[in-house]
Formats: C-alpha cells, structure tokens, sequence
C-alpha cells in the first residue's frame, strides 16, 4: 500500500445553466455535500452529472476527486481576489470534484493506482486539467492559472469496482505501475517543468 487517506466529503450537482462573460453556458461544477451513502456506477456517483461529456464524465473521467489540503490556498487567493472574506472556509466541493479527500494529494497517487474503499474500487486515470468554468466557480479570473502554476489539479477516477461511497468512508492507494504520477502527468501536459 502506497497511501491512505479518507473521503471528507461527497458531492453531486446536477447540471444547469449559468452566465460567464455575458453567455450561458451548462454547467455542473457547483457541487454540494451529500449526507447519505450514494451509489458509485460505471458513469459516475449517483445524483450527479457531467455538463460537456467531451471534457468530463465518461467511464475515464467518471469521478473527480480533491485533496482538503490545498483548500486553504484557495481561501487565501479568494480572499486577495476580493471575492471572500478571509475568515470565510469553502465549502466542501467546491473545486468542483466529487470527492474532496484527505492525508492523499497529487505526488501520493500515480496512473494506475487503485483507491480501494470498503465497498469499491476506484482507479487513478489522469489529473483534472482547469477551465474557464473554475474561474467562474471560484469568483475570480486567475484560478485556472492558479491551479496550473500550482499543479493543485486533483484527479480523475474510473470506476474499477462499482459499490457505495459516504463521508467519512477510508481509502488505501493499492500501488499500480507506478510509472508516472499525477503531478508529473500534469507538469507535462500543460508545459510545466517544476
């Protein structure tokens, strides 16, 4: 076992539309915390959807999961951006993913990878790469920037064995190949070399 760690939170949202830069666009990036064990399927968690399957969703990209540690940074740059107050904590999901997790973050996990849970199994498939819609979520121009400079990226995951899945639920990170983790993957693909 390479890790392990514990989900903080499960979120869902269902897709709707929302204007950025003067045009509606569909979107399902603002997620919200879900009290109950949800159903963990071949196309994501139930109760939740993907706006543009072209980007998001699909059997590869059927769950995005967050680490809970980089959310200070977002708090503080919101905070300098104007957008928040710095007392003011996020609430969980609202990166975007569906899973914000914690103790398990970007250099921890590799392609391949198996976060196995009690009751499914969840593969590392490749890192979330940032759009416009995240500068739309976060209130201000530069977050996507931010989380390409940052390589804060979180991941996405394909459903290896389905089941159910609820705050609080622990994870361990069974080892794949482990020939390219997910920091190095997204330094890579968006042209980073540190």
């Amino acid at each position: 076992m390479a890790a392990s760690g514990r989900v903080v939170s499960v979120n869902v949202a269902r897709a709707s539309e929302i204007e950025i830069a003067g045009r509606s666009v569909l979107t399902a990036i603002f997620k919200r915390a879900v009290a109950d064990r949800r159903g963990v399927r071949t196309l994501g968690i139930e109760g939740d959807e993907q706006a543009d399957p072209s980007v998001h969703g699909g059997p590869a990209k059927a769950v995005y999961a967050y680490p809970s540690e980089h959310y200070r940074f977002w708090q503080t740059v919101r905070a300098q951006a104007g957008v928040a107050r710095w007392d003011e904590p996020l609430a969980p999901g609202a990166l975007g993913e569906n899973l914000t997790i914690e103790d398990v973050v970007e250099t921890d996990v590799f392609v391949g990878d198996v976060l196995r849970f009690a009751d499914c199994a969840l593969a590392v498939s490749q890192p979330r790469l940032p759009c416009f819609k995240l500068n739309a979520r976060m209130g201000f121009a530069h977050a996507a920037k931010l989380m390409v400079e940052s390589a804060w990226c979180g991941w996405y995951l394909t459903v290896r064995e389905p089941g159910t899945i609820a705050a609080g639920d622990a994870f361990d990170v069974v080892a794949g190949p482990r020939e390219v983790s997910i920091w190095e993957l997204f330094r890579a693909r968006t042209g980073k070399r540190t």
